[in-house]
């Protein structure tokens, strides 16, 4: 009787915790080399440990995990493996060379931990993990952030138990049942910025992430002028990176232009919070971001991003009214003018655009990934598809 009391208890613990699983798992998280990667699936880390599990890491040491894992109080494990898009012959041959080393010592970590299922965001380092994973028959659950999978995300597709996805547009690459949207995880900060009252100065934001871009740079100077010129009143900020800032910061007060350039925005959710308008690329962070934020966009893809995963998440968010399409060999300071004109033209038409971008806003990815890793690692059983 004193077991079974004792026993009582701890379930009904467990439930008023209010943290998912009763039952406490470990967990190996992978996918690396960009933030894109690597700070989604340390959101995905923390809530799985707010719910009492232990994660754990694996990755390279030249990827950006090397950086923003071991703040977080994580097991980081390395892996070496190199890339095979985009790379020399020569990159591509080391690489089929390191995979089977790869895979051994990927399969020693799960021996060694004995995670009770996988998550992956992708990337090259994802391969040799979730192989190994797949080998030792344990679940693995993939996140793909893009509407157009990377190459790892593709080749394991028909081995994962789940894929979380972030556009309709991905889900041919994974089995129909499956498949669930649950969205890319964003920083909260974003979600929780205000709708912007209405009147004063058209404020745009223009950012090619956190080293600049030089083509957005290029035509954000080149439209100042024009802007001016045609006495258009608009209030800048601009994230130019560390290479360009000093001409750009000249160029700028030279003009005489209004607001703020800058190398890098520390806040750039309150960024977002001041703008009307974004100019930047079309990366799953960013997306994900905009949408959050519901704010309009003109997308600029980065032409050389792997399998164009950045044209096909600009043309996702432009088909559905969220933002305006501009290519890179196309985006001149005079298409930038002309595109914020025509936007600007039409009354309502960039609220309507912070609306359409909300439709894609998944404020609870992070805990429902978390929630599909639980699932897997006690069997499956509550496998669901959408």
């Amino acid at each position: 009787m004193k077991v079974r009391i004792r026993h009582l208890y701890k379930r009904k613990k467990a439930s008023a915790s209010g943290k998912g699983s009763a039952r406490q798992f470990t967990f190996l998280l992978t996918g690396g080399g960009t933030g894109g990667h690597v700070i989604p699936a340390i959101a995905v880390a923390r809530e799985l440990r707010k719910r009492g599990h232990r994660t754990f890491f694996v990755g390279t040491r030249e990827g950006l995990e090397s950086k923003l894992v071991p703040p977080e109080n994580m097991p980081l494990e390395f892996v070496e493996i190199g890339g095979l898009k985009r790379v020399g012959w020569r990159q591509a041959l080391r690489t089929v060379w390191q995979l089977p080393a790869a895979v051994v010592r990927s399969m020693q970590l799960i021996r060694r931990y004995r995670p009770a299922a996988v998550f992956s965001m992708g990337g090259y380092v994802a391969g040799p993990a979730t192989l190994a994973a797949w080998i030792l028959r344990r679940p693995v659950v993939l996140m793909e952030p893009n509407a157009m999978p990377g190459m790892a995300n593709r080749y394991m597709a028909k081995i994962a138990a789940r894929a979380c996805l972030s556009f309709p547009e991905a889900k041919e690459f994974f089995p129909a049942d499956r498949v669930e949207m649950t969205g890319l995880p964003v920083r909260s900060e974003f979600f929780e910025i205000p709708k912007k009252a209405p009147g004063g100065k058209l404020t745009v934001l223009v950012t090619g992430g956190s080293r600049g871009s030089r083509r957005l740079n290029d035509a954000g100077k080149a439209s100042w002028p024009l802007f001016q010129a045609n006495q258009a009143a608009i209030r800048w900020i601009h994230q130019t990176g560390s290479q360009d800032y000093a001409e750009m910061a000249a160029a700028f007060r030279e003009l005489g232009c209004e607001g703020l350039v800058a190398p890098f925005i520390e806040n750039m959710p309150q960024a977002f919070a001041q703008s009307d308008l974004i100019v930047c690329r079309s990366g799953a962070g960013a997306v994900a971001e905009l949408a959050a934020a519901g704010k309009p966009s003109i997308l600029v893809p980065f032409p050389f991003a792997a399998d164009e995963h950045q044209l096909r998440n600009a043309e996702a968010m432009s088909k559905a009214g969220a933002a305006r399409l501009v290519l890179d060999k196309e985006m001149t300071g005079e298409e930038l003018f002309h595109t914020v004109q025509s936007l600007t033209a039409e009354p309502g038409l960039l609220e309507r655009m912070g609306q359409a971008a909300r439709q894609f806003a998944r404020p609870s990815a992070a805990r429902r990934a978390a929630e599909i890793l639980e699932e897997e690692a006690s069997g499956g059983k509550r496998r669901k598809s959408s």
